[in-house]
């Protein structure tokens, strides 16, 4: 049977490759992982930061682009949560954020773990989430360069905060059509999870009404979930479609394939494909660290490159 595997990214904007690139690789210690073009506009970067090798549930992607002002609001993918080993490890990343000059909140609970808030350079907000020695994926693989010592480092992508005018709505999306679980409900707020028990495929959705979000750089765009492969992706597209939600279609993305659809509170999501993954066109040395485009966009190679600003 088809099933949701959790997590495999999340896409956001930026408004400036360089600022995010030195956050991200630099201050959360994770490796980019690839650095290649928006396939639909190949004017922009897109910037792939993971583990070792980007794997599904440990990257956060970027799109650089010049950006209307942000308004916060609802039916958004309001917060991301990233995990962390153990208690120790938000103590460490408090003191790191207040010596860099960092914005974050305090250490408190979100859905009963230890959570601390910060933002990055563009104002989105995330979350680090002690995870309590807790499960992760086999596939993980520790980045062996990072300067963040490996006991506080950031292990992958955890719960992932929506908020949502209709609550009911999303949460049926989850349950009846991705087979997810509710494993908490207060009010106003509700807890999926892909696989029971894993925080790394988390979704909480909160009730918030009033206007929806405007996005600019510091939004996510999209989440995209776990799938297996081809002949999975293809019972979900159908299934979906079926449902009568509004769809792409299965688009090959080389590194992936990818269908996006949109759910009643207008949040996009994607499903996407474990493999071929994004050593296709890399060896692990040198990943991330030059333009890689995928096949079909070679042939504009010079073209695109002029249009790009020098990211080192």
């Amino acid at each position: 049977m088809a099933r949701i595997l959790g997590h495999h990214h999340i896409s956001m904007f930026t408004d400036n490759a360089t600022q995010n690139n030195h956050f991200y690789t630099e201050v959360l210690g994770l490796r980019r992982v690839k650095k290649t073009v928006n396939q639909d506009d190949p004017q922009m970067y897109h910037l792939f930061y993971g583990d070792q090798v980007g794997s599904p549930g440990t990257e956060l992607t970027f799109f650089e682009m010049a950006q209307q002002q942000t308004r916060r609001g609802t039916n958004a993918i309001s917060h991301i949560g990233l995990l962390v080993k153990s208690y120790e490890g938000l103590i460490f990343w408090q003191q790191r954020f207040e010596q860099l000059g960092i914005k974050h909140g305090q250490i408190e609970k979100i859905n009963n773990r230890d959570a601390l808030y910060f933002e990055d350079p563009d104002g989105l907000p995330l979350y680090l989430m002690n995870h309590q020695d807790g499960f992760i994926p086999a596939f993980w693989q520790r980045y062996h360069h990072s300067e963040v010592p490996d006991n506080v480092r950031i292990l992958g992508i955890g719960p992932v905060i929506l908020t949502v005018r209709e609550l009911e709505e999303t949460g049926k999306m989850l349950t009846d059509l991705l087979g997810y679980t509710k494993v908490k409900m207060t009010d106003g707020e509700d807890v999926y999870q892909a696989v029971p028990g894993e925080a790394s495929g988390e979704i909480i959705i909160r009730q918030q009404k009033g206007q929806r979000e405007r996005q600019g750089a510091g939004t996510v765009h999209h989440l995209a979930l776990r799938v297996k492969d081809s002949a999975e992706m293809k019972i979900w597209a159908e299934r979906i479609e079926t449902a009568g939600y509004r769809n792409s279609g299965i688009k090959d993305r080389f590194y992936f394939e990818s269908f996006y659809f949109r759910d009643r509170n207008s949040i996009l999501f994607e499903l996407a494909t474990d493999g071929p993954g994004l050593m296709i066109d890399s060896s692990l040395e040198m990943l991330g660290k030059q333009l890689e485009l995928p096949s079909f966009l070679e042939e504009r190679r010079s073209e695109i490159e002029a249009n790009l600003s020098p990211l080192i």
